[in-house]
């Protein structure tokens, strides 16, 4: 079993020629909302590739956080753990995407703000149920510090996906069996060497269509990305982190898991939106298969 601690929002999305410079007004085409947040993306992605997963969140209690919710439970998703706000708004992102795949977004987190420690130890029970905790970095630091303690008293696996990218001390980075993070995120956080010094276990790096590259004491592999007709990137790199941890937990080796994740990640750009993006295991599965 996983716990996903994070995100989650409702995503308003618009298709535009080519993405505006700023003070530029351009015309779209399709708009429509969709499932959103880090965290929600990465659970959804876990149970619609047939794993169990809970989510640890703090959703709004309105109409768009009750779809949220509806949504991730028609996916799979084990809800028990989500907190419903009642002081503060869903978190909503929004998101322009161009005609080669490339997007531009904004996001309000509100709730997600407001993650709290208290509401981290409240769900110790899922943590210390699972096998593998994925934490990503749009909630609080004093919920991602929480959720990686308590998963380390239980000795369980954490990768961390430190997105959007922040400083993170020590004391955090020396808990993290995995780091995922892209080549920005790497880089604003000291680059790969300098956070295995600070004892992270390993770092995954995803770099897009050039692919992963995998980085430990030993040295670095890379791993070359799936080519797919790229629609929309927006979930990408949380599909590929659902993904891997599902491969960490099924007991694939690192590298199996990668490959994996990278199948997954390609399929979701070939689809417009986050969660409703998501391929089914049987669609990565006959991927895989296909070399």
């Amino acid at each position: 079993m996983i716990t996903v601690v994070g995100s989650s929002n409702t995503d308003f999305t618009v298709r535009v020629r080519e993405l505006p410079f700023v003070g530029e007004t351009v015309l779209g085409s399709d708009f429509f909302t969709s499932g959103g947040g880090k965290g929600a993306n990465q659970a959804a992605c876990i149970a619609r590739l047939g794993g169990k997963v809970n989510l640890i969140a703090n959703i709004g209690s309105d109409v768009f956080g009750d779809q949220r919710i509806k949504d991730l439970e028609s996916f799979g998703v084990n809800t028990k753990y989500v907190k419903r706000d009642r002081q503060h708004p869903s978190g909503v992102a929004f998101i322009l995407v161009d005609k080669k795949g490339k997007n531009l977004i904004a996001v309000s987190p509100g709730s997600n703000s407001f993650l709290k420690l208290n509401d981290i130890v409240k769900a110790a029970e899922s943590i210390k149920k699972s096998d593998v905790v994925l934490i990503q970095l749009e909630i609080p630091t004093e919920a991602v510090r929480a959720a990686v303690y308590l998963a380390k008293r239980f000795d369980k696996a954490v990768i961390l996906n430190p997105a959007p990218a922040r400083p993170l001390n020590k004391d955090i980075l020396s808990k993290i069996d995995i780091l995922v993070p892209n080549e920005l995120e790497a880089s604003e956080l000291g680059g790969p060497r300098l956070l295995l010094n600070r004892g992270v276990g390993c770092v995954i790096i995803t770099l897009g269509k050039k692919g992963v590259l995998l980085i430990n004491k030993k040295g670095s592999r890379p791993f070359k990305a799936r080519q797919v007709k790229v629609v929309d990137t927006t979930c990408a790199g949380d599909a590929f982190c659902g993904a891997f941890a599902l491969g960490l937990d099924k007991g694939r080796p690192i590298e199996k898991a990668i490959e994996f994740a990278n199948i997954t990640a390609a399929l979701t750009c070939s689809k417009l939106g986050a969660q409703c993006s998501l391929p089914t295991l049987k669609q990565v599965t006959h991927t895989f298969k296909e070399g």
